[in-house]
């Protein structure tokens, strides 16, 4: 991957689909004399021009705005330009088949962002938060978004691999110095800047914890016997009739997903077919799909009838469920029935919304949501093991610490190529070609 092909790529850099204006983007080493070709005219670097975009024979394909950003001051590190045409699909590839012409290829993707990093325009975390920025589905995810594109993340995360790094040259020189390490480490406060270090380890990891829910959300399944609720409550939380609600048990028979939004927080509400001993062979299919539901949540809600509460039918149920699976257990139709309410468990009325301002707070608190934002930035599952790898390194390197030298730069070393992973400082190639894969074309 380091040694990508430098060649000229091409894409449609919008959305697929009719819109106002639609862009071509391109990007490749000495493009100078591409900008006449298409257009015929030489323009100034970082200037609009409105042109006629022309095909091989002269013929005019379109009219629009052309810039050129001459390498290395471009998104990409290489010279770039960008055609700004009319949004209709067909321009847009014949604009497109016009610079395949020229010599261009098309991109793959994620490849003009893979240029910008190898380019040195952008380090590996702020790359992965330009897809973040463009999936965030939420305006606090977005602005935590721009907070890893703009650098915030990676400034800390440098912050202490510099640390790591200014530590372990203390440790390592004791090394040929045996006679003197202790002194020598304890007068220059190596232990106590060993645990400085972790402390903000640990808090940069509950930031990327919070960055990770806004990312990703979490996963909530409602389970229980048929005629609950569930359907009715998973309408009540998505504010719209996403599901078949009816007085006809087992109307449910396979599972619907909706996503809401709670604080920003993406929850995925998952409606499932009514656990219960049936013969039909559709509602067991159901059933089937409501259990491997059950497998890949984050939390389930167990919703009973508040008029007779839990039963053996719901023990049974209960009996059944992963051992790792956070369980709640929320009363519903209590506008029907006022049960002696039980601590830790939830009363709601979905037909009516009572209780569901409670239900969307426990979902948060669950989750690990805190509402302070100014520092949170997103972060991805690798982002999240990387810091917790190397907290634990750095945890193993305090437990040894003057006991064995050796052991305790090993630790440091361990716990700066974690962190340092992060913004790509140690990346192998078959993870960056992971990351930019999931891009898309354009992008």
């Amino acid at each position: 991957m380091q040694n990508a092909k430098r060649d000229v790529i091409a894409a449609i850099a919008t959305a697929p689909g009719r819109g106002g204006v639609g862009i071509v983007r391109i990007s490749g080493a000495n493009l100078s004399t591409f900008p006449f070709q298409i257009s015929g005219i030489n323009p100034i670097p970082r200037h609009a021009h409105f042109v006629k975009f022309l095909d091989d024979t002269g013929e005019i394909i379109d009219e629009g705005i052309l810039l050129y950003f001459p390498g290395p001051h471009s998104f990409t590190g290489e010279d770039v330009i960008e055609l700004q045409g009319h949004g209709g699909p067909i321009v847009l590839n014949m604009l497109l088949v016009r610079c395949l012409q020229l010599g261009a290829r098309l991109a793959e993707p994620g490849e003009f962002t893979l240029r910008a990093y190898l380019n040195d325009k952008l380090d590996l975390a702020q790359a992965e938060s330009v897809a973040d920025l463009i999936d965030a589905s939420s305006e606090q995810a977005v602005k935590s978004a721009m907070r890893s594109l703009t650098g915030e993340f990676s400034n800390q995360i440098e912050i202490l691999v510099a640390g790591l790094i200014d530590l372990r040259m203390l440790v390592e020189a004791t090394l040929d110095f045996p006679e003197e390490e202790i002194e020598f480490l304890q007068s220059a406060k190596a232990f106590d800047r060993l645990a400085n270090i972790c402390q903000q380890v640990s808090q940069v990891e509950q930031s990327a914890k919070q960055g990770s829910l806004l990312r990703d959300g979490i996963s909530v399944v409602l389970i229980g016997q048929p005629n609950v609720g569930k359907s009715s409550l998973l309408n009540r939380l998505a504010g719209e009739e996403v599901a078949i609600v009816s007085a006809v048990a087992g109307t449910t028979r396979d599972t619907v997903r909706e996503t809401i939004q709670i604080n920003g927080v993406p929850i995925h509400i998952v409606d499932t077919a009514g656990l219960r001993d049936t013969e039909d062979e559709v509602e067991l299919i159901g059933i089937q799909r409501t259990w491997r539901a059950i497998e890949q949540a984050s939390l389930a809600l167990l919703l009973v009838d508040a008029k007779h509460g839990v039963t053996s039918v719901e023990d049974t149920i209960i009996a059944k469920l992963p051992a790792n699976l956070p369980l709640y257990t929320l009363h519903n139709k209590i506008d029907l029935e006022c049960p002696e309410k039980l601590a830790g468990d939830i009363y709601v009325s979905a037909k009516l919304g009572t209780g569901i301002a409670e239900l969307k707070s426990l979902l948060l608190s669950v989750a690990g949501w805190q509402t302070e934002m100014s520092s949170v930035f997103l972060a991805r599952e690798r982002h999240l093991n990387a810091i917790r790898l190397a907290k634990h390194h750095l945890e193993c390197a305090i437990e040894v610490q003057a006991n064995s030298l050796e052991l305790l730069a090993e630790d440091l070393r361990l716990a700066q190529f974690a962190l340092a992973s992060i913004s790509g400082g140690f990346s192998a190639d078959d993870l960056l070609g992971e990351i930019f894969s999931r891009f898309c074309i354009g992008k």
